[in-house]
């Protein structure tokens, strides 16, 4: 696995589109996350289609299409440096080979940022573009707009990446060791849900696999992993940074099944490393060379996120 082109670092002016490719955004959220934005000197843009909701299935953020093209558009416009993304939940499954990807292709490099049910997109980019992405909050997010922690990680992400090339969590250690790879990975039943699609890379394999959810039982979280195993996706991994796991079952439940899964890859794993759906959570550049000691719970980029 090779890592994938890094976009150009932001700057104050530059200008941000903010889209919403998968739920329904609170208006009143939105504004909270633009002020932010526009508190670090960004220009931010809201897509046209951004607070619609879809007319029969409330769970979207208006149709496949316009979301869609909001995304596109918003891609392809020169004077956009960066795509933010509001909100998750579900939705880019349904719109995403509505996306022409030559065109995207065309437009060049730009940040993007968003995670969850973005995670299909963090995918599609790395596989038909051959870029670097952030697995970090969202415009809209409540885990966002209430956590100076969570911004300020996004911010130095953004404008000076060379400050945080070292991610420390306050996770534990499950599997002992050091590895080298590429960083990859997101929410896990979206990359389970991915499998055998055009967007979805063959495994993981040189990779260093970056894994959370939320609001799942224990017993689909096992059959996820187990799916992914099955399919033989995790061959070849390096390591694992286990993130989030909001609202699911108790960790004393959860963690003894994610190491029954996981601990026989025979590869470093760390838990609780504060990325995904929780509190102050980080920004994990994904498309990256990195080394991670899980013993010392930090992940090293072997140069910044951005240029």
């Amino acid at each position: 696995m090779k890592q994938l082109l890094r976009p150009q670092r932001l700057a104050p002016g530059a200008r941000v589109a903010v889209v919403a490719t998968s739920g329904p955004v609170p208006e009143e959220r939105l504004a909270a996350g633009l002020d932010v934005l526009r508190g670090w000197g960004l220009d931010p843009v809201v897509a046209p289609h951004v607070l619609d909701r879809h007319p029969e299935f409330g769970y979207l953020a208006g149709t496949d299409a316009d979301r869609a093209a909001d995304l596109q558009n918003a891609w392809c416009d020169p004077s956009v440096d960066a795509v933010l993304c509001a909100r998750g939940g579900y939705g880019v499954q349904r719109m995403i080979d509505l996306l022409d990807w030559e065109a995207m292709r065309a437009a060049g490099p730009k940040v993007f940022v968003g995670f969850s049910d973005l995670t299909v997109l963090h995918e599609a980019f790395a596989q038909r573009l051959g870029l670097a992405t952030l697995y970090g909050p969202m415009a809209a997010g409540i885990d966002f707009i209430k956590s100076a922690t969570a911004q300020e990680h996004l911010r130095a992400t953004l404008f000076a990446p060379e400050t945080v090339r070292e991610i420390a969590s306050r996770g534990r250690t499950v599997v002992s060791g050091r590895a080298r790879g590429v960083t990859l990975g997101g929410c896990l039943c979206l990359l389970a849900a991915e499998l055998g699609t055009p967007d979805a890379r063959p495994s993981a394999r040189g990779g260093l696999l970056c894994l959370e959810d939320v609001g799942e039982e224990t017993y689909r979280v096992d059959r996820y992993l187990t799916q992914l195993l099955r399919a033989g996706w995790l061959d070849g991994v390096r390591g694992v940074l286990l993130g989030s796991w909001e609202e699911c079952d108790p960790y004393e439940r959860l963690g003894p099944l994610l190491l029954d899964r996981l601990g026989g890859l025979g590869v470093p794993v760390v838990e609780e490393f504060g990325f995904g759906h929780c509190s102050d959570g980080l920004t994990i550049p994904f498309g990256a060379t990195a080394e991670l000691d899980a013993d010392a719970g930090t992940l090293t980029l072997d140069e910044p996120a951005l240029r």
